[in-house]
Protein backbone atom coordinates (compact mmCIF):
# COMPACT_ATOMS: atom_id res chain seq x y z
CA UNK A 1 0.00 0.00 0.00
CA UNK A 2 2.52 2.69 -1.14
CA UNK A 3 0.15 5.16 -2.62
CA UNK A 4 -2.21 4.83 0.75
CA UNK A 5 -3.18 7.71 3.27
CA UNK A 6 -0.59 6.75 5.83
CA UNK A 7 2.56 6.27 3.43
CA UNK A 8 3.77 9.23 5.41
CA UNK A 9 2.49 8.20 8.48
CA UNK A 10 6.36 8.09 9.72
CA UNK A 11 7.57 11.61 9.69
CA UNK A 12 8.35 13.18 12.92
CA UNK A 13 6.56 16.36 12.99
CA UNK A 14 4.61 18.31 16.37
CA UNK A 15 0.68 17.01 14.19
CA UNK A 16 2.65 13.34 14.17
CA UNK A 17 3.32 13.78 17.82
CA UNK A 18 0.04 14.14 18.78
CA UNK A 19 -1.75 11.69 20.09
CA UNK A 20 -4.18 9.39 17.96
CA UNK A 21 -7.48 10.16 20.10
CA UNK A 22 -7.06 13.54 21.15
CA UNK A 23 -5.40 14.64 17.39
CA UNK A 24 -9.35 13.23 15.83
CA UNK A 25 -11.67 15.00 18.25
CA UNK A 26 -10.02 18.02 17.73
CA UNK A 27 -9.44 17.96 13.76
CA UNK A 28 -13.01 16.69 13.43
CA UNK A 29 -14.33 19.68 15.23
CA UNK A 30 -11.91 21.88 12.87
CA UNK A 31 -13.65 20.41 10.11
CA UNK A 32 -17.60 20.49 11.22
CA UNK A 33 -16.51 23.99 12.10
CA UNK A 34 -15.27 24.67 8.30
CA UNK A 35 -18.40 23.12 6.99
CA UNK A 36 -20.60 25.57 8.73
CA UNK A 37 -18.44 28.76 7.44
CA UNK A 38 -20.94 31.02 5.27
CA UNK A 39 -19.18 34.74 5.45
CA UNK A 40 -15.71 35.48 3.11
CA UNK A 41 -13.47 36.27 5.40
CA UNK A 42 -14.31 33.28 7.71
CA UNK A 43 -13.99 31.03 4.99
CA UNK A 44 -10.58 32.81 3.65
CA UNK A 45 -9.51 32.21 7.75
CA UNK A 46 -10.27 28.50 7.24
CA UNK A 47 -8.12 28.07 4.36
CA UNK A 48 -5.29 29.71 6.01
CA UNK A 49 -5.49 27.26 9.21
CA UNK A 50 -5.88 23.90 7.03
CA UNK A 51 -2.69 25.18 5.21
CA UNK A 52 -0.88 26.21 8.24
CA UNK A 53 -1.71 22.58 9.94
CA UNK A 54 -0.71 21.16 6.52
CA UNK A 55 2.85 22.85 6.50
CA UNK A 56 3.17 22.23 10.25
CA UNK A 57 2.45 18.05 9.75
CA UNK A 58 5.06 18.06 7.39
CA UNK A 59 3.31 16.24 4.77
CA UNK A 60 5.06 17.01 1.11
CA UNK A 61 2.61 19.11 -1.21
CA UNK A 62 2.75 16.43 -3.94
CA UNK A 63 0.39 14.24 -1.27
CA UNK A 64 -1.88 17.18 -1.34
CA UNK A 65 -1.68 17.25 -5.17
CA UNK A 66 -2.43 13.29 -5.74
CA UNK A 67 -5.43 13.45 -3.69
CA UNK A 68 -7.11 16.44 -5.61
CA UNK A 69 -7.20 14.89 -8.71
CA UNK A 70 -10.16 12.78 -8.14
CA UNK A 71 -12.29 15.42 -6.31
CA UNK A 72 -10.87 18.22 -8.38
CA UNK A 73 -13.37 16.64 -11.16
CA UNK A 74 -16.20 17.74 -8.59
CA UNK A 75 -14.83 21.23 -7.85
CA UNK A 76 -14.43 21.72 -11.97
CA UNK A 77 -18.21 20.54 -12.54
CA UNK A 78 -19.39 23.04 -9.58
CA UNK A 79 -17.54 26.00 -10.96
CA UNK A 80 -18.29 25.57 -14.47
CA UNK A 81 -21.93 24.93 -13.76
CA UNK A 82 -23.41 27.15 -10.74
CA UNK A 83 -22.35 30.83 -12.08
CA UNK A 84 -24.61 29.83 -14.81
CA UNK A 85 -27.50 28.11 -12.64
CA UNK A 86 -27.95 30.18 -9.56
CA UNK A 87 -28.16 34.20 -9.37
CA UNK A 88 -30.29 37.40 -10.93
CA UNK A 89 -27.47 39.67 -10.81
CA UNK A 90 -25.60 39.14 -14.54
CA UNK A 91 -21.67 39.63 -14.63
CA UNK A 92 -21.61 38.34 -18.11
CA UNK A 93 -23.83 37.60 -20.72
CA UNK A 94 -23.33 34.91 -23.59
CA UNK A 95 -27.06 36.36 -25.69
CA UNK A 96 -29.83 36.40 -24.03
CA UNK A 97 -30.41 32.96 -22.30
CA UNK A 98 -26.92 32.57 -21.18
CA UNK A 99 -25.05 34.50 -17.89
CA UNK A 100 -22.38 33.78 -15.22
CA UNK A 101 -24.18 35.34 -12.29
CA UNK A 102 -23.12 37.18 -9.23
CA UNK A 103 -24.59 35.27 -6.63
CA UNK A 104 -23.99 31.92 -8.50
CA UNK A 105 -19.98 32.70 -8.67
CA UNK A 106 -19.80 33.42 -4.86
CA UNK A 107 -21.76 30.03 -4.14
CA UNK A 108 -19.51 28.36 -6.08
CA UNK A 109 -16.33 30.12 -4.38
CA UNK A 110 -17.47 29.66 -0.93
CA UNK A 111 -18.16 25.23 -1.90
CA UNK A 112 -14.58 25.05 -3.50
CA UNK A 113 -12.77 27.14 -0.61
CA UNK A 114 -14.93 24.99 2.34
CA UNK A 115 -13.97 21.73 -0.05
CA UNK A 116 -10.26 22.87 0.08
CA UNK A 117 -10.00 23.35 3.28
CA UNK A 118 -11.79 20.14 4.75
CA UNK A 119 -9.83 18.28 2.24
CA UNK A 120 -6.48 19.31 3.54
CA UNK A 121 -7.44 18.63 7.16
CA UNK A 122 -8.70 15.29 6.70
CA UNK A 123 -5.18 14.49 4.85
CA UNK A 124 -3.57 15.77 7.86
CA UNK A 125 -5.81 13.64 10.30
CA UNK A 126 -5.57 10.42 8.52
CA UNK A 127 -2.12 11.21 6.95
CA UNK A 128 -0.47 11.59 10.13
CA UNK A 129 -0.84 8.49 11.61
CA UNK A 130 -1.02 4.68 10.28
CA UNK A 131 -4.61 3.61 9.60
CA UNK A 132 -4.20 1.35 12.02
CA UNK A 133 -3.57 3.44 15.21
CA UNK A 134 -6.32 5.72 13.71
CA UNK A 135 -8.78 2.96 14.11
CA UNK A 136 -7.52 2.32 17.09
CA UNK A 137 -8.43 5.27 18.25
CA UNK A 138 -12.23 5.76 16.78
CA UNK A 139 -12.27 2.07 19.01
CA UNK A 140 -10.79 3.79 22.00
CA UNK A 141 -13.39 6.58 21.64
CA UNK A 142 -16.46 4.14 21.39
CA UNK A 143 -16.41 3.39 17.61
CA UNK A 144 -17.98 -0.55 17.61
CA UNK A 145 -15.03 -2.78 17.37
CA UNK A 146 -17.04 -4.19 14.33
CA UNK A 147 -17.41 -0.96 12.22
CA UNK A 148 -13.69 -0.79 13.25
CA UNK A 149 -12.07 -3.85 11.41
CA UNK A 150 -14.48 -3.47 8.56
CA UNK A 151 -12.76 -0.14 7.70
CA UNK A 152 -9.16 -1.69 8.57
CA UNK A 153 -10.07 -4.56 5.85
CA UNK A 154 -11.64 -2.35 3.31
CA UNK A 155 -9.01 -0.12 3.54
CA UNK A 156 -6.37 -3.03 3.18
CA UNK A 157 -8.11 -4.68 0.15
CA UNK A 158 -9.09 -2.16 -1.55
CA UNK A 159 -5.49 -1.74 -3.38
CA UNK A 160 -5.39 -5.17 -3.67
CA UNK A 161 -9.05 -4.89 -5.64
CA UNK A 162 -7.47 -1.70 -7.41
CA UNK A 163 -4.20 -3.69 -8.78
CA UNK A 164 -6.57 -6.84 -10.05
CA UNK A 165 -8.11 -4.33 -11.75
CA UNK A 166 -5.05 -2.75 -13.46
CA UNK A 167 -3.70 -5.93 -14.54
CA UNK A 168 -6.77 -6.85 -16.32
CA UNK A 169 -6.95 -4.02 -18.09
CA UNK A 170 -3.66 -4.59 -19.37
CA UNK A 171 -4.44 -7.93 -20.50
CA UNK A 172 -7.50 -6.49 -22.35
CA UNK A 173 -4.98 -4.09 -24.01
CA UNK A 174 -2.58 -7.28 -24.88
CA UNK A 175 -5.58 -8.83 -26.29
CA UNK A 176 -6.38 -6.50 -28.58
CA UNK A 177 -8.94 -4.31 -26.97
CA UNK A 178 -8.91 -0.57 -26.85
CA UNK A 179 -11.48 1.60 -26.39
CA UNK A 180 -12.36 4.34 -29.24
CA UNK A 181 -15.89 5.23 -28.47
CA UNK A 182 -18.54 4.43 -25.97
CA UNK A 183 -20.47 1.75 -27.91
CA UNK A 184 -22.63 -1.05 -26.65
CA UNK A 185 -19.53 -3.80 -27.03
CA UNK A 186 -17.78 -0.90 -24.97
CA UNK A 187 -20.34 -0.93 -22.17
CA UNK A 188 -20.43 -4.85 -22.56
CA UNK A 189 -16.38 -5.75 -21.89
CA UNK A 190 -17.00 -3.36 -19.18
CA UNK A 191 -19.61 -5.18 -17.19
CA UNK A 192 -18.18 -8.52 -17.94
CA UNK A 193 -14.67 -6.83 -16.38
CA UNK A 194 -16.74 -5.31 -13.35
CA UNK A 195 -18.43 -8.62 -12.87
CA UNK A 196 -15.10 -10.44 -12.85
CA UNK A 197 -14.07 -8.13 -10.32
CA UNK A 198 -16.88 -8.09 -8.78
CA UNK A 199 -16.66 -12.38 -8.19
CA UNK A 200 -12.72 -12.32 -7.17
CA UNK A 201 -13.81 -9.74 -4.29
CA UNK A 202 -16.51 -11.88 -2.90
CA UNK A 203 -13.95 -15.41 -2.87
CA UNK A 204 -11.15 -13.69 -1.66
CA UNK A 205 -13.31 -11.83 0.96
CA UNK A 206 -14.82 -15.42 2.03
CA UNK A 207 -11.08 -16.43 2.42
CA UNK A 208 -10.22 -13.47 4.32
CA UNK A 209 -12.81 -14.17 6.56
CA UNK A 210 -12.02 -17.94 6.94
CA UNK A 211 -8.41 -17.37 7.76
CA UNK A 212 -9.54 -15.25 10.64
CA UNK A 213 -11.96 -17.48 12.23
CA UNK A 214 -9.85 -20.88 12.07
CA UNK A 215 -6.72 -17.83 13.95
CA UNK A 216 -9.08 -17.13 16.62
CA UNK A 217 -10.41 -13.34 15.71
CA UNK A 218 -12.09 -11.97 18.04
CA UNK A 219 -13.27 -8.47 19.03
CA UNK A 220 -10.85 -8.75 22.09
CA UNK A 221 -8.15 -10.61 20.09
CA UNK A 222 -7.79 -7.38 17.70
CA UNK A 223 -7.60 -4.95 20.43
CA UNK A 224 -4.60 -2.17 20.81
CA UNK A 225 -2.61 -0.53 23.32
CA UNK A 226 -2.68 3.39 22.64
CA UNK A 227 -0.44 5.60 23.98
CA UNK A 228 -1.49 7.68 26.91
CA UNK A 229 -1.67 11.40 25.88
CA UNK A 230 0.20 13.98 28.09
CA UNK A 231 -0.14 17.32 28.68
CA UNK A 232 1.08 18.82 25.63
CA UNK A 233 -1.62 16.60 23.29
CA UNK A 234 -4.22 18.24 25.79
CA UNK A 235 -3.51 21.49 25.60
CA UNK A 236 -3.38 20.88 21.66
CA UNK A 237 -6.74 19.29 21.60
CA UNK A 238 -8.37 22.55 24.09
CA UNK A 239 -6.47 24.79 21.68
CA UNK A 240 -7.91 23.33 18.64
CA UNK A 241 -11.10 23.34 19.96
CA UNK A 242 -11.47 26.75 21.14
CA UNK A 243 -10.48 27.41 17.60
CA UNK A 244 -13.79 25.52 16.28
CA UNK A 245 -15.67 26.57 18.50
CA UNK A 246 -14.52 30.73 18.26
CA UNK A 247 -15.16 29.91 14.40
CA UNK A 248 -18.91 28.72 14.76
CA UNK A 249 -19.56 31.64 17.05
CA UNK A 250 -18.07 34.17 14.75
CA UNK A 251 -20.19 32.35 11.78
CA UNK A 252 -23.48 32.80 14.06
CA UNK A 253 -23.24 36.70 14.54
CA UNK A 254 -21.77 37.46 11.04
CA UNK A 255 -24.21 35.58 9.71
Amino acid sequence: MTNGLDRYAKLDSPIHRWEVRCKFIGLMALIFAFSCVQDRWLLLASLIIAAMLYGLSGLPRSFWLSRLRYPGYFLAFVVITLPFAAGQTHLIEFGSMVAISLEGTLAAASIVVRFLAILTVTLVLFGTHPIVETLAGLRALGLPSFLTDTMLLFYRYLYDVIGQFRVMQTAMRLRGFQRRQLNWRYIKVLALLSGTLLVRSYEQSEQIYRAMRLRGYSDRSSQRQLNVPHRGDHLALAATLTLAIGIAIAEFYLS
